[in-house]
């Protein structure tokens, strides 16, 4: 870990192709920031991401990367952190990947406590496949495939989280960059899981959930005086239908991370011997 690092390490030679104005650029600058803030390089960073708009970002980002399947970024993510706890693992996901087909392993890494973080791009409605309401979105979100809405009340991913044991929770927004930035640090910074869901607004297929509607609702919870580590109070603001929050909800200063507590401390990819082309191809096949 290096205490001088330019977030701009982190930027690859990619352009995203992002729609102009989408809430993703601004999660990203704030994820990288983050890491540059926590003294950490791209060379021991692992970025984890699953399908959707929020997939993209390993590709845009410089650092070891790998893009999974639909849902199923989380099980990629623990398994580079224990394989190797030196590396600082980042997953990243939206709403539709990981509280709709990923919400199984959502709530098992959460209760896990793996140390890593994991940000949610939640834009409240599938962007990628071109407008469908999504596990966030509101009960009368009108698309072109729900003309009455979904008629039902929304997944509270705070709330999920906190039922399934975790030990940070935090929301952010893409629009505020230096406090999404000094979240995600925070959550980076955390003794095990990390969560933050990042309000990302989508500007193509979401005329609701706007950039204008979170800079006029959003309530930052340090204003308010709000102390993290009380789970009661924690639990209140989460529960709250009438107001959304930024800021860090809950942490719990206890913490122990999954790895700790199961003596995985050491890099098990390191080898004493030079595997040839052909041990590692045996290896492979052997995982399929």
């Amino acid at each position: 870990m290096s205490a001088e690092v330019d977030f701009r390490a982190f930027k690859a030679d990619k352009q995203p192709t992002w729609c102009p104005g989408c809430g993703d650029f601004g999660t990203m600058n704030g994820m990288m920031k983050a890491l540059a803030e926590t003294g950490h390089t791209p060379d021991e960073t692992f970025i984890v991401a699953g399908i959707g708009c929020s997939g993209k970002i390993g590709t845009y980002m410089h650092s070891y990367a790998l893009h999974g399947v639909h849902g199923r970024a989380l099980p990629v993510g623990m398994g580079v952190k224990m394989a190797n706890p030196n590396l600082e693992v980042l997953v990243a996901g939206g709403d539709g990947d990981g509280y709709s087909i990923g919400v199984g392993h959502f709530v098992h890494a959460v209760r896990r406590n793996v140390d890593l973080t994991y940000v949610v791009m939640d834009n409240r409605i599938y962007g990628l496949t071109k407008g469908q309401y999504s596990p966030t979105s509101r009960p009368d979100f009108e698309t072109a495939t729900s003309p009455d809405g979904p008629q039902q009340p929304p997944v509270n991913p705070l709330a999920l989280a906190l039922s399934a044991g975790a030990t940070f929770i935090a929301q952010s927004f893409a629009s505020d960059p230096q406090r999404h930035a000094e979240i995600v640090a925070q959550a980076i910074e955390h003794e095990g899981f990390g969560f933050v869901n990042t309000f990302s607004p989508c500007v193509t297929f979401n005329d609701v959930d706007t950039y204008s509607y979170f800079r006029d609702s959003l309530v930052d919870v340090t204003d308010e005086g709000h102390d993290p580590t009380d789970y009661d109070e924690a639990k209140e603001l989460i529960l709250d239908r009438d107001q959304e929050y930024q800021g860090v909800l809950y942490q719990d200063p206890d913490a122990v991370p999954y790895e700790r507590v199961h003596g995985l401390d050491a890099n098990m990819a390191d080898l004493s011997e030079r595997p040839s082309a052909d041990e590692l191809t045996d290896l492979v096949r052997e995982l399929y």
